[in-house]
């Protein structure tokens, strides 16, 4: 049996720009990709902080330590520039492997500046 698990998350970032004439997705900073270990068009959940939105799209890369992070397309209607979001990956696991799982999170500043990178402890499993 598989299970979904936090994969990674990049925590409080800010958005930046928002783009509605566009196919789709969100450009991040290529630097808080890598840092969060989020792929190029991987599957992305966002969670608006400011309004309480939450939408799926995928991440494209966008250019590296600018802070940027815009919103593409549709998902315009559900973000202003200036919120605050939570960007976060899942990862599907095996029953094997879940009490070794270790999620990436970024936590980044106003600018979307990394303020710190935290690999969550194991996860617990309820007994």
């Amino acid at each position: 049996m598989k299970k979904s698990f936090l994969s990674s998350k990049i925590h409080k970032a800010t958005v930046t720009d928002s783009q509605l004439d566009y196919e789709g997705s969100c450009e991040i900073d290529i630097s808080l990709l890598n840092a969060a270990g989020i792929s190029v068009h991987e599957k992305i959940d966002i969670y608006n902080i400011t309004n309480g939105e939450r939408f799926t799209t995928y991440a494209i890369k966008g250019k590296a330590e600018t802070g940027n992070i815009c919103i593409n397309g549709a998902c315009c209607h559900k973000v202003s520039i200036g919120d605050k979001i939570i960007i976060c990956t899942y990862v599907d696991i095996d029953s094997k492997e879940i009490k070794n799982h270790k999620p990436k999170v970024i936590h980044v500043d106003g600018e979307n500046k990394i303020l710190d990178s935290n690999t969550y402890g194991n996860v617990s499993l309820m007994e």
